[in-house]
């Protein structure tokens, strides 16, 4: 085992043979063909202008940061075969870079829940950007893609510093506190020899818990003037009012509750909720 190999931790180790697992499942569920991810200790590519490169940042710490860089033969590839499977005869390249930052924000997002599960917190991804580190982090990995009769160029993965040393050596998780609470005794309790019944939901909500409610999730919303309506035909494509990115809307019979991000659970769509939106975005969701 070389030196570098040294330096990956268990932990590390770990996150990337999860994240790599993610990732092939992403590719196989959107590109309709099966994708085979690994991952090798290895160094920064060479510089490439062409390089895609997204930093991810995760809301644990403004220094825990991930970065991927992508040859644009790799992820002009992967973003052209999901788009044609979706129907696309003709795939333009801003197209296909956009549909690979999806790909990617998918598999952050599941890294993101590894990370929590090893720090014992709920771990979530923030906006990221596209751009390098400043200096080439020390703990990386060479991720190799192999698609049937096509292997594409490796992509590259690196972990910043501070969060090497949070998923390393993780805080000890403690047990939630068990208060303690005084019961009072009512002066009319249930008859004798009768437990008492105990709910925290109020009575008339029984009679509603079991009602079915339509949920929805919106991916963003624009606004087009007839004329571009009329012209809308087979693989056209609208754009909407959210970047690929920000977190969804989950609508409950068309009312805003939550917010979050789309995830990929046994090659069907999920949302993972992010956020519980307050009583005043609700009532501003059904004006």
């Amino acid at each position: 085992m070389s030196e570098s190999e040294q330096e990956l931790t268990a932990p590390i180790r770990s996150l990337l043979d999860e994240w790599s697992a993610g990732l092939a499942q992403v590719l196989e569920s959107m590109t309709d063909q099966k994708a085979e991810v690994r991952w090798s200790v290895g160094v920064p590519p060479d510089p490439d202008p062409e390089a895609l490169w997204w930093e991810q940042p995760l809301q644990i710490s403004p220094e825990a940061l991930v970065w991927i860089a992508a040859p644009r033969s790799t992820w002009e590839y992967a973003g052209t075969v999901t788009l044609k499977a979706a129907g696309l005869d003709t795939v333009e390249l801003t197209e296909a870079r956009n549909t690979w930052l999806e790909i990617l924000a998918q598999s952050l997002g599941g890294l993101a829940t590894s990370i929590g599960v090893v720090l014992g917190r709920e771990v979530t991804c923030v906006p990221g950007s596209e751009h390098g580190p400043g200096e080439a982090p020390e703990i990386g990995a060479v991720v190799s893609i192999q698609f049937p009769g096509d292997a594409l160029p490796p992509l590259w993965i690196a972990f910043s510093p501070t969060l090497v040393t949070m998923v390393s050596s993780p805080p000890p998780v403690e047990p939630p506190a068990v208060e303690e609470v005084e019961e009072a005794t009512p002066e009319f309790g249930p008859p004798q020899g009768q437990p008492e019944r105990r709910s925290s939901v109020p009575p008339t909500m029984d009679l509603i818990l079991d009602v079915e409610l339509a949920v929805s999730i919106s991916f963003g919303k624009t606004e087009l003037p007839m004329k571009d309506v009329l012209k809308l035909t087979t693989g056209s494509i609208v754009e909407l009012n959210r970047g690929v990115n920000d977190p969804v809307e989950v609508m409950v019979n068309n009312c805003l509750i939550a917010r979050g991000e789309v995830v990929v659970v046994e090659g069907n769509y999920g949302v993972r909720i992010q956020q519980i939106v307050n009583k005043m975005d609700r009532m501003r969701s059904i004006q």
